[in-house]
């Protein structure tokens, strides 16, 4: 009895510490994902960013951390405190659980799921459920407006990235994310055949995200903040980790699923020495980190470059351009399937 009390405890501490070797690494990439934004923002508009903190300005997130844990909470009286204080930690829940659904190379990945790229749209979507908690819950009209209009937002790209997992799904016949990425080492990475597609996805995230030019749920000369408007202190830093875990999230996913994962183009692999093939053999997180990190990269070169759009243009991308076109791949991807593949094998599939 005492020996099985103790083979739980142990594998209890096991899962904590796996928890947390994910965690506290996401934790800081996402201080200096900041930190780089800020950077890279001043550089585009030629004015110096964060310089003071620490060299060159290093240690600026954790001071802006350290400055949000100690102000004071303040909790609007007329609010739902309750339904207040838990939107934001449903939001960060949602936005670490997916990390347990990405695997860095052939062995690193904490759930291995047949439907993963699934589960991880499904925990995505969830988000929305936040916001409108938050908003709703401030008792305010102004947090409520930039509710709405976000989960608005959301719901009308949501329809085409939907769309367009379901069309990748089909090409690989699988839900799985490591699948996706080995039949890329086949068939090539998706970016050329789906390259409409890649563009469709970068766009769809900037507004799932809620970044620019689809920032109207935050629009300043409108809505003062948003739905986070009535949000301080920690509980405004947990809204604000999850908004930027998303973003390196929704990255890594666009990665995978048009950019091969952590795989190396074949050419690079054919034409390197012998000490140059041991690197790339040993280095697939570094490898899909630089792919991750460029991908972020153009996140913050977009907000620095492009102007807000109007509401209604927003909208109208989403539903009158973007719908008919990721829907006309999906049918030719089906109709490829069908023809080329097999109805009994598609059934399969689909079942």
């Amino acid at each position: 009895m005492l020996l099985n009390n103790n083979i739980n405890i142990f594998l209890i501490i096991i899962n904590i510490l796996l928890v947390l070797s994910t965690i506290v690494p996401l934790l800081i990439t996402i201080a200096f994902y900041t930190l780089a934004e800020r950077k890279i923002i001043a550089a585009v508009q030629r004015r110096k960013g964060p310089n003071v903190v620490g060299i060159f300005g290093l240690l600026q997130p954790f001071a802006d951390g350290l400055k949000l844990v100690i102000k004071e909470i303040n909790i609007p009286i007329k609010s739902i405190s309750g339904i207040f204080l838990f939107a934001p930690l449903f939001t960060l829940i949602l936005s670490f659980l997916n990390w347990s659904l990405i695997s860095f190379s052939n062995f690193d990945i904490l759930i291995d799921l047949n439907l993963s790229l699934l589960v991880l749209f499904i925990f995505s979507s969830l988000n929305v459920y936040g916001i409108i908690l938050a908003g709703w819950s401030s008792n305010s009209r102004y947090p409520f407006l930039g509710a709405v209009r976000s989960s608005s937002q959301i719901i009308s790209y949501e329809v085409s990235l939907t769309i367009i997992f379901l069309t990748v799904a089909i090409l690989v016949g699988s839900f799985n994310l490591i699948d996706i990425i080995y039949i890329q080492q086949q068939l090539g990475w998706f970016f050329l055949p789906l390259f409409p597609l890649l563009l469709i996805f970068f766009i769809s995230i900037l507004a799932e995200t809620n970044r620019a030019p689809f920032d109207l749920p935050e629009a300043e000369a409108e809505i003062v903040a948003g739905y986070n408007l009535e949000y301080s202190s920690i509980i405004f830093a947990i809204f604000f980790l999850a908004e930027y875990n998303n973003i390196i999230l929704i990255s890594t996913l666009l990665v995978i699923l048009f950019f091969g994962g952590w795989l190396i183009p074949d050419w690079l692999i054919n034409n390197c020495n012998e000490q140059l093939c041991f690197i790339i053999n040993v280095g697939y997180e570094l490898i899909f980190s630089f792919k991750i990190v460029c991908i972020c990269f153009l996140f913050i070169l977009v907000r620095a470059t492009l102007p807000r759009l109007r509401y209604d243009q927003l909208i109208s991308l989403g539903w009158k351009i973007f719908l008919p076109i990721t829907s006309t791949f999906f049918i030719y991807i089906v109709s490829y399937k069908l023809i080329f593949s097999g109805f009994n094998s598609f059934i399969e599939f689909y079942i």
